[in-house]
């Protein structure tokens, strides 16, 4: 017998007991006629016991022991004089009487604990002594709870778990492929599905009614701390239902998830705002609501003074920095070289200090007086004390950059409490958006999306305001899901693929199987996709979704652990009529 126990579980109530334990050796310590050994497995730590005075050659051996060497220990329970309240297990220690080293460890790359010293590429090519570590481990035990939530309160929804291929047919909507060459069809690829779109809306054909799945789906895009080319998806559709119907089931999961795994009750409805308010309030479609600092368009307020910069911008707009009126010159500098990255784009940066005498200060004195300037603080509610930043410049541009401005004063001024959380529905998105490169409009989530029926009309003389029954679930900032209701009715799927520039055999070659499938009685169908990686990284309250995943891969898309994407023999490339060009050569 390896263990009768394991190393969290035995206490007080065991003192007396003979147990048997096993697990990896995490420290020692000798001191002087004892010997003190941790013992480490995936349910805590145990303190192991070696006396010199009764038994000199087991405390020899437990002196040889390295960190993370595998032992069996037998012994008995006894209570600690020294306890550890820190540890489920620090009322009691093992006297150990038998030891067996079951594997020897060399001396591992970096300290496994919490607070490690390996950098993460160090800590990815081991990522199997990473996983060692309680901080990463208990990231995959909250993802198993959660996995666990989902499906109980999905099956208990009447929805079926209903798996789909992962070998399927390349589609030019969306990010880049992962293609998959077929060796029994010459020539001929296989993609990695973005995600199982066209597969969940045939099973509504089909008339299986609820359907979900916890997927994996691929996408061949660069990286970043959200993404990877790999990710899990909790991919849902449903019959015979509208907007609404469709987000109360999934509002009613996301308070089941916050009920069971963060033990707390949301308070009241989650809102609803429209796409276009979150950019004009928020300067993006994912607004996190924990913190104020709503941005405000200043146009009609600053223009025609004869200063340039803001009559020459198509968009003016601030935020009020609560209590930040004291901002050094220095301070104000550094968040002028922040929006001047080339990620935001702006040019620069002018504020407007409402000082706490009431006297207000600004950048654009020699243009503007003080009762020009109490007109802004008014219109974005500042008071003594407070700091207004202004931007201007293109509209979309200066909206987006004061959303991020936003953002980084909240961090500043700790205003993102991860201990708060608040979800909000972003509705009523674009159904297309512009794309300067291609000189075309694309899909702003994807081709099967409903536009709304009173907009029909805007495909003809204005496609970029038609709206689209498309909806995300926004949680403090995060966006980890989104959907909509779908294209249902041949002739407008047929009308969509037009307006997105698909000739008829393009749109046949590529989508017909839908198309066929839609003759035969498909039923009003939608659908929503939660990033399950993103959302566990969200109640775990980590930053990337890195430590959500067991396996994942570096910013290059690299499993630095495996080596891979790695190249492959010179018979198989034939076997699969491939050939590699030398990029280098050409």
């Amino acid at each position: 017998m390896y263990r009768t126990h394991n190393c969290g579980q035995l206490n007080i109530k065991h003192v007396g007991q003979k147990v048997i334990l096993s697990g990896w050796v995490r420290k020692s310590r000798d001191l002087g006629g004892m010997t003190f050994v941790d013992l480490r497995d995936r349910y805590g730590i145990t303190q192991l016991v070696f006396n010199m005075e009764k038994d000199a050659g087991l405390c020899g051996e437990a002196r040889k022991l390295g960190r993370e060497f595998v032992i069996r220990v037998t012994g008995e329970v006894a209570e600690r004089s020294n306890k550890n309240p820190r540890l489920p297990t620090g009322d009691i220690e093992i006297l150990v009487e038998e030891l067996e080293v079951l594997n020897s460890s060399l001396v591992p790359p970096f300290t496994i604990e919490d607070e490690t010293d390996g950098g993460d590429e160090l800590r990815m090519k081991y990522r199997y002594l990473d996983l060692r570590r309680d901080v990463v481990r208990k990231n995959l035990e909250l993802r198993h709870r959660m996995a666990f939530e989902i499906r109980k309160y999905l099956s208990e929804q009447g929805f079926l778990d209903v798996e789909t291929p992962v070998l399927i047919k390349s589609t030019p909507e969306g990010a880049r492929d992962f293609v998959v060459p077929s060796r029994m069809n010459p020539g001929e690829f296989y993609a990695l599905p973005q995600s199982p779109q066209t597969f969940k809306q045939l099973l509504m054909v089909a008339g299986l009614d609820k359907y979900f799945q916890i997927v994996k789906c691929f996408r061949d895009e660069d990286l970043r701390a959200d993404r990877q080319p790999e990710f899990t998806q909790i991919d849902c559709e449903m019959s015979f239902v509208e907007r609404d119907d469709l987000l109360d089931v999934f509002e009613g999961l996301a308070r089941h998830l916050f009920r069971t795994i963060m033990g707390m009750e949301i308070e009241g409805a989650f809102p609803k705002m429209s796409y276009t308010e979150a950019m004009s309030r928020y300067g993006n479609d994912k607004p996190d609501l924990r913190f104020g600092m709503e941005i405000s368009e200043l146009s009609d307020l600053v223009k025609g003074k004869g200063f340039q910069v803001f009559d020459a911008a198509t968009y003016v707009g601030g935020i009020c920095a609560k209590g930040c009126a004291v901002y050094s010159r220095k301070q104000l500098d550094a968040l002028t070289e922040w929006v001047r990255r080339p990620q935001l784009g702006m040019k620069g940066l002018l504020y407007v200090k409402y000082n706490e005498d009431g006297s207000l200060r600004s950048s654009v004195d020699k243009f503007y007086g003080e009762q020009e300037l109490k007109q802004w603080s008014e219109l974005l509610g500042a008071g003594p004390g407070d700091l207004i930043l202004i931007l201007a410049g293109e509209r979309e541009l200066t909206l987006k950059a004061l959303g991020e401005l936003r953002l980084e004063m909240g961090n500043r001024l700790e205003m993102r409490d991860p201990e708060i959380f608040k979800p909000l529905w972003v509705v009523d998105f674009p159904l297309l958006e512009w794309n300067a490169e291609s000189k075309r409009f694309t899909a702003m989530h994807h081709p099967f999306t409903s536009p709304y029926e009173e907009d029909l009309e805007l495909f003809r003389t204005d496609p970029g305001k038609v709206r689209a029954k498309a909806y995300d679930l926004v949680i403090n900032g995060v966006e980890i899901g989104g959907g909509s209701i779908r294209i249902h009715d041949e002739e407008m799927q047929k009308q969509m693929f037009d307006n997105l520039g698909f000739t008829e055999e393009e749109a046949r070659k590529q989508f017909g199987f839908l198309m066929s499938a839609f003759r035969y009685g498909a039923p009003p169908h939608g659908g929503i996709a939660f990033g399950f990686d993103r959302w566990v990284a969200l109640f775990a309250g980590i930053e990337s979704i890195r430590d959500a995943i067991a396996f994942p891969k570096n910013n290059s898309g690299r499993d630095v652990m495996i080596d891979t994407p790695s190249t492959i023999s010179d018979e198989q490339l034939e076997e699969l009529s491939l050939k590699v060009l030398n990029q280098s050569s050409e």
